[in-house]
Formats: C-alpha cells, sequence, structure tokens
C-alpha cells in the first residue's frame, strides 16, 4: 500500500469523515464478528450479579481507597470462562480490504468481563493458516502473583502456541479496572489480535451509564509480517508509518490516497463508530490504546473529562479536557451529557501526535444524545488544545493514586539505557540495558529458571536481582522520540519523569502514582520502582515495532522462589507440541520474537 499527494489526501479526507456517518459497509463487512463501535453494543453492568454477593457486591467491605490490592483481595469462588478461536480473514475496518487476524470471526476481539477476584479461563485455539503462524496471548497489566507461566510472553514465560492446538490459560483477577489482551508473539497484536478487558471492582466514583471499552488504535494496510521484514532489511528504517487511526476498530479513508498500481478494494465511507449519551446522565468511558506506535490524544467536543483510573490504579479524580495516551494505557473517564439539547451530536475525536509516524492521524467517532439522528454527522467544534512536543503523560503531581502507598528505600538500583544502533549487517535495532534481546521460542526463560539453571544467552537480556525486595529502575532515553514502557507482573510506582537526566527528585513520595505503562519522552529520564512478585517478567518498549526490533529485558525476580514454582504440565506439553510443529515446518523469526 502507498501514498501519494498526503497533504491533499488529508484535506479530502476532512471533508469525507465529517460530511456522512452512514456507512458504505456492513458490519460485518469492516469488523466480522465484532459489534464494538455500534448502537448494538450492549452498556456495561456495574457488577456481574451472577454470583455470591456478600454485603451487596462481589468484593464484600473492600474498598478502593480503604484496601491494598497487593496484599488484599477477593476470592469469590467463580470461574469465568472463555473460548477463542484465532484464525484470519478478509476484512475492510477502514474501507480498505485486508487480511485481519481475528478473534472468535472478530475485530477487535470479543470482551472479557469478571469481577475482582474471579478466576479468568480462556482456551486459545490456533487456527491460524495461509500461512500457519504460532501465538500467544498476553494479559495486560494482570499481576499473575503465583501463575508466571500464564503471562502470555513466548519464549520468556511458554512456548508460542503451534498451529492447529490449544492452550488453556487460567489465572486470578486480582486487580480490577479496564485493560485489554494481545498477541505477544513478534508484532502479531498489530494484525488484528486485540480485545478489551473489564474487571468490575469497588469505586467511589458515581456514575449512571458504563458505556464500556473505547479502543483507540492506529492502524496498518500492511501484514505485520511483511512491516517487520520492510524494518529489519539492511538499511531499513526503524520508522514505521501508520496507514489510519481507528476507534474501536473503525473509520473511514480516502481511497484516493491509494497508490496508482494497487488494486486492493478500497471503499469510501466505510462507517465510523457511534455511541449514545443519554441526556443529563454521567456515563464511564473506558479509553484503552491498543495500537502498534502512536500516542493519541482524545476529546469529545464540549465536553470535560473527570479523570477516575489510570491503568489498573483508581486516582483521586481530576479534571481535563484531553486525555494523552501512549501504547497500553488506559484512562477511565466520566463525562456527563449536559452540554447539548437531548436531539445534539459531537464529535470524539482521537489524534496521533505529532511523535507517532503516520499518514492519516485523525480518528473520530458520533455521539449522539438520546433524540439526536444517528444518520447525521455532528457539527460540533474541536477544543483547542495545543499539542506538547514532548508526547507525554499528565504531569504526575496531578495523577495519585486513592489507595496511598509510600515508596520504600528500594534495595537495588539501576539504570538502562535505550539506545538506537545498526549491526555488522546495516539492520538498525534497538538496545536496552546494553543488550538488543531476542527470545528463544523453544526453550522459555521462565521454564529454563524453573529447572535451576539461572545462566542465560547473552541475547535473552535477562537481568537477576536476587533476592532483592525493592527494585528502583531508572531508564535513560538515549533516542529523540517516547516510548511507553511496559513492565509485566507488576503495577510499580512510577517515581519521576522528566528531561535529561534524573536529578533524584521523586514526585509525592508519600504517594506517588503506580501504573504498568509510562511514557518516557525522548532524551529523557524515567524513573519507576516494584517490590518483589516471583517470576521471570518483560520489560520494553510497548510500541510494537521497537520490542520486534530488541527493545525488551527479562527481569528475574526473586530467583529463589521461582526455582521452586510447581509448574502446570500444561505448560510442558504446549512445548512439546512447539517443538514436534517447528521439527517439520520452519518459524519466520525474523525479529525478536517478543
Amino acid at each position: 500500500m502507498g501514498v501519494i499527494g498526503i497533504v491533499k489526501g488529508l484535506a479530502n479526507f476532512a471533508a469525507l469523515a465529517l460530511s456522512n456517518t452512514e456507512p458504505a459497509l456492513p458490519q460485518k463487512r469492516t469488523n466480522g464478528a465484532s459489534l464494538l463501535g455500534t448502537l448494538l453494543f450492549p452498556l456495561i453492568p456495574f457488577m456481574l450479579t451472577n454470583n455470591p454477593l456478600p454485603d451487596g457486591y462481589p468484593w464484600g467491605k473492600l474498598t478502593d481507597s480503604g484496601t491494598n490490592p497487593y496484599v488484599e483481595n477477593p476470592h469469590t469462588g467463580v470461574t469465568r470462562y472463555y473460548d477463542f478461536t484465532i484464525s484470519r480473514g478478509l476484512i475492510a475496518p477502514d474501507g480498505y480490504e485486508r487480511e485481519v487476524l481475528l478473534v472468535n470471526g472478530a475485530f477487535p476481539g470479543p470482551l472479557i468481563e469478571a469481577n475482582w477476584g474471579d478466576m479468568i479461563v480462556v482456551n486459545v485455539r490456533n487456527n491460524i493458516t495461509n500461512p500457519e503462524d504460532g501465538t500467544a496471548i498476553h494479559w495486560h497489566g494482570f499481576l499473575q502473583t503465583e501463575t508466571p507461566w500464564e503471562d502470555g510472553a513466548p519464549g520468556i514465560s511458554q512456548c508460542p502456541i503451534p498451529p492447529g492446538t490449544s492452550y488453556r490459560y487460567e489465572f486470578l483477577a486480582s486487580l480490577y479496572g479496564s485493560t485489554w489482551y494481545h498477541a505477544h508473539y513478534s508484532a502479531q497484536y498489530a494484525g488484528g489480535i486485540v480485545g478489551p478487558m473489564v474487571i468490575h471492582g469497588p469505586t467511589q466514583a458515581k456514575y449512571d451509564v458504563d458505556l464500556g471499552p473505547i479502543l483507540l488504535s492506529d492502524w496498518y494496510h500492511k501484514e505485520y509480517h511483511d512491516i517487520v521484514e520492510e524494518m529489519l532489511k539492511p538499511n531499513g528504517s526503524p520508522r514505521v508509518v501508520s496507514d489510519n487511526n481507528l476507534i474501536n476498530g473503525k473509520m473511514n479513508f480516502d481511497c484516493s490516497t491509494v497508490a496508482p498500481g494497487d488494486k486492493t478494494p478500497c471503499t469510501n465511507n466505510a462507517g465510523i463508530s457511534k455511541f449514545r449519551f443519554q441526556t443529563g446522565k454521567t456515563h464511564r468511558l473506558r479509553l484503552v490504546n491498543t495500537g502498534g506506535d502512536g500516542v493519541q490524544r482524545f476529546t469529545i467536543d464540549g465536553h470535560t473529562f473527570t479523570v477516575i483510573a489510570e491503568d489498573f490504579t483508581p486516582v483521586k479524580p481530576y479534571k481535563t479536557n484531553m486525555v494523552i495516551l501512549g501504547v497500553g494505557q488506559r484512562t477511565d473517564v466520566l463525562v456527563t451529557a449536559n452540554v447539548g439539547k437531548p436531539d445534539s451530536a459531537f464529535w470524539m475525536r482521537s489524534n496521533l501526535t505529532n511523535c507517532s509516524p503516520n499518514r492519516q492521524p485523525n480518528a473520530v467517532a458520533a455521539v449522539y444524545y438520546d433524540k439526536a439522528d444517528t444518520d447525521k454527522a455532528p457539527t460540533s467544534q474541536a477544543w483547542n488544545i495545543p499539542e506538547d512536543p514532548s508526547c507525554t503523560n499528565e504531569d504526575l503531581a496531578k495523577t495519585e493514586p486513592l489507595y496511598p502507598m509510600a515508596v520504600p528505600k528500594p534495595t537495588y538500583t539501576q539504570t538502562m539505557e535505550i539506545e538506537l544502533f545498526k549491526n555488522a549487517s546495516d539492520v538498525t535495532l534497538w538496545k536496552f540495558n546494553g543488550v538488543s534481546m531476542r527470545t528463544h521460542y523453544n526453550e522459555p526463560v521462565l521454564l529454563v529458571a524453573n529447572e535451576g539453571n539461572f545462566t542465560f544467552p547473552r541475547e535473552w537480556n535477562v537481568v537477576n536481582y536476587y533476592s532483592n525486595s525493592s527494585v528502583r529502575i531508572i531508564v535513560r532515553n538515549r533516542s529523540a522520540g517516547p516510548h511507553p514502557m511496559h513492565l509485566h507482573g507488576h503495577n510499580p510506582y512510577i517515581l519521576h519523569e522528566g528531561p535529561g537526566d534524573w536529578d533524584g527528585t521523586i514526585t509525592r513520595p508519600s504517594n506517588p502514582h503506580r501504573r504498568d505503562v509510562h511514557i518516557v519522552r525522548g532524551n529523557g529520564h524515567l524513573v519507576m520502582q516494584f517490590d518483589g512478585n516471583p517470576g521471570i517478567w518483560s520489560f520494553h518498549c510497548h510500541i510494537v515495532w521497537h520490542a520486534s526490533g530488541g527493545f525488551l529485558a527479562n527481569l528475574v525476580v526473586e530467583p529463589k522462589k521461582v526455582d521452586w514454582l510447581r509448574i502446570p504440565r500444561d505448560v510442558e506439553r504446549n512445548c512439546k507440541a512447539w517443538d514436534w510443529w517447528t521439527r517439520f515446518n520452519v518459524v519466520p523469526q525474523i525479529d525478536s520474537g517478543a
């Protein structure tokens, strides 16, 4: 897919997107079996009630401001079961038709819903064909305490799931809020394997309607493997340019910008997402950046947000007109439908920042009040909010967790640097902590360590913290662009972020922010700290192309306890199935694999 006349194309696109909300394609053609982004998608309940309700709630008397979720969480005795089948399908999320990796025939994939303290069981069937491919699913933000083998990172916590087989994930919903699942096999999730998760839990926030997940995602018209191959060829560019930007998997695309010679079917006005507000009511929106690269700026014309949670952390409410989300980040906001009349309509917007390489950065969806005509386009005007060129998150001074936790004195402090370099083959890669990581799918680090072997090849980029109970990491970014840094298995303290080197300052040491993804700005620093959770945990940039280029480290936390873990036989059986499949099939691992 190529693009000509970008400036002209964007001008045409703006007129196209803002003049018509009647879709030219049916939902099945754009998103398969998914109802996300349509007015048929059901509202989210305040909690699931087909289970015991001690003191009126599944979590009993536990609260968001008075309970430490890392040491005390409910065990409801309830298990939520899901069956996923991963396969390829031909759809056109923005009108440009391409093969997309689907979950149960849907893009985005089905919603997983549970209460805090439930067990979640997902049976994942790999039906990827033409060509066949391995896969693994990461359940983003879950601590996986005592179940690190369920983290879904191939070559790290498990072997990939081979084609034609299934693997059963089973883990506790130990935190609550909004999150997502995604493939963690090469850059595969950029090809479509993503979906929302809602874990109901206690909240002080007062609202009337839960509209549910709003997934924000840059979008690529090429297959993920082709993009990685182009990026990692000699003298290839690490800048991967997205073709569009989606809200809940939908957006229009200006087909006149398709390059001459590209015969791919393309339909203008394919269809945008639509939402309904109830006049005078307060709505909860669960924002998730599920993209491959882009930092998103989310707004609704004329409406102000009250932020109530970031990632899996309830925060003291604060007001804003715009939410910034790096890849993997989530923000829950409240918004009241009191700006217009019952027949009003407004544009929802999510724009990629200038830090994100893109051909078309502007996504829109339509928000309709009760009596509005849902076939008419809104005429509202966008907020005038200048873009911060650093593309960073909200000031840490504004984002304070509801449940206070002072940062402990670290038992170990380490600086990890981010570097871009060319190897001997003129391939541009990333180094993190001095190493460009490459995983070995057939020998997951966790399984090797569980056998008592803590000597690893350098290219696995394993960092052993031994018996240290509280580790502080200073991330120093030597590159020009921002990186959303994600730590698996933890919800770390975010102590400081800013330009240049860290001066030792901690933002609110009595109660620093906690979240599992935070952006480090270009040529800047990010200081985070985590308390021990035994396991092997990936720490990486969540820009999928950077992780493919080696930007990932594997942290060994409390190795003695890792050695004692009783890993289920299913993990071993899956590895044996993968070993057998790879005897007869070449795995085209041209990147880090993670």
